[in-house]
């Protein structure tokens, strides 16, 4: 788990082990709240230009230079809870729109439950109760496939722990 008590060596590095609960609260607490899985979908994927990883087309190579996954970054060939970077360290991994971290370090909570994309598409979100919430994007232990923008974990029960899953908020664009 990357959170402490007191401040320590994990300020920079994202909250793992979050419930959805828990993700969804600290969001509300923060001034925001979770994305909807078609707002974190048009961010990883640069909106109309549908991207397959945040930054483009290039694949991530095994360096943690485009996005942390394959527990590449602490660079042991064991992987670890070190294998999650502070928040913002793979910059040239960025989206279009400036958010770090949409590929890999860790998978995110989203405010849908699993299920199909509603359609026809009003506010474009999954609300309808079911068993599990949905995840986007891949962590640090994934394989690079599960990197790309598309990738979709739907199996998650809500009030479950992984140390791969975190969460990211969204508040209200400025203009």
């Amino acid at each position: 788990m990357t959170w402490t008590i007191g401040p320590g060596a994990n300020e920079t590095r994202p909250l793992n082990c979050l419930s959805w609960y828990e993700a969804q609260a600290f969001c509300i607490w923060d001034g925001g709240r979770l994305p909807t899985e078609a707002e974190w979908n048009y961010a990883a994927t640069g909106g109309t230009e549908q991207r397959i990883y945040p930054w483009g087309g290039a694949a991530p190579a095994a360096d943690a230079k485009l996005a942390v996954y394959g527990c590449y970054f602490n660079g042991s060939s064991t992987c670890s809870l070190l294998d999650i970077s502070p928040v913002g360290s793979v910059d040239e991994g960025n989206g279009k729109y400036g958010q770090s971290d949409l590929a890999g370090n860790l998978s995110e909570w989203v405010q849908d439950w699993d299920g199909f994309y509603p359609n026809p598409c009003s506010d474009c979100a999954s609300l309808t109760p079911a068993d599990f919430r949905a995840i986007r994007g891949g962590s640090f232990e994934d394989a690079a496939q599960y990197v790309q923008a598309s990738t979709r974990f739907d199996y998650s029960e809500p009030d479950g722990r992984w140390r791969t899953y975190g969460a990211r908020c969204a508040r209200k664009a400025s203009l």
